[in-house]
């Protein structure tokens, strides 16, 4: 991911150390953890995204899931899911956000 939202940029710049600590712990848990995939792993955080109402970090997770090879069609498997455990609504909330991005 090249583009840093700048709310998480000024974040970045006031707290380094916490910054680096969060990276630190997520690239520890994304590479180390378990057996999933990048590919896995990034529709997994996308759908976990959508479902938490995280639409500011959304567009991040598509992003994320096709630099990892997601093909569009696998995206939206992934927001799918979200229908049958949170509700239609809070798909719709992340399609939208799917749509603007």
């Amino acid at each position: 991911m090249k583009d840093v939202p700048e709310l998480y940029a000024d974040f970045r710049a006031r707290f380094p150390k916490i910054v680096e600590m969060n990276e630190a712990l997520g690239h520890f848990i994304h590479e180390q953890a378990g057996p999933l995939d990048e590919k896995t792993r990034a529709l997994v955080k996308l759908g976990i995204t959508a479902a938490s109402h995280h639409q500011t970090a959304l567009s991040t997770q598509v992003a994320r899931a096709r630099e990892a090879g997601a093909t569009e069609e696998e995206i939206m498997h992934a927001l799918l899911l979200v229908i049958p455990t949170c509700g239609f609504p809070t798909f719709m909330e992340a399609y939208r956000e799917y749509q603007a991005g």
